[in-house]
């Protein structure tokens, strides 16, 4: 329900105030926890005021993309989905990284799993 872009108001007014606030992160970044200091969530980035990148924490049961990508699914599943995929290392895990446009998505893998996947900014870190 949120695109890159959106302000942090539109972030607030679509997901609430009940968010944690990285600080030991580079950019502002806001933890949308179902738990508080639990890791199943999502995180949003702010760049001057506006969202740069949203991206899952670990892997929360039963998400899932809008294309019907499962956390915890088969890596192999996204190959066949988005062959355009490009694969990077990162330390311990790998991304496989979808350009479009003005933005990437990414599907972070471990092992033969997907594990998380974002959406951001091109000019964003794929490796978190």
């Amino acid at each position: 329900g949120l695109r890159l872009g959106a302000t942090k108001a539109q972030v607030e007014r679509r997901w609430g105030r009940a968010y944690g606030i990285c600080t030991r992160c580079p950019r502002e970044t806001w933890y949308f926890n179902y738990y508080a200091f639990q890791p199943a969530a999502i995180g949003v980035e702010f760049a001057a005021g506006r969202v740069v990148a949203l991206y899952t924490l670990y892997s929360p049961p039963g998400w899932r993309t809008s294309s019907g990508l499962v956390l915890g699914g088969r890596i192999a599943d996204v190959r066949a989905r988005y062959p355009a995929v490009t694969r990077m290392a990162c330390d311990g895990y790998f991304a496989l990284v979808l350009r479009r446009g003005g933005s990437h998505t990414v599907f972070y893998g471990l092992g033969d799993r997907l594990w998380a996947f974002a959406l951001q900014g091109r000019d964003q870190p794929v490796c978190r």
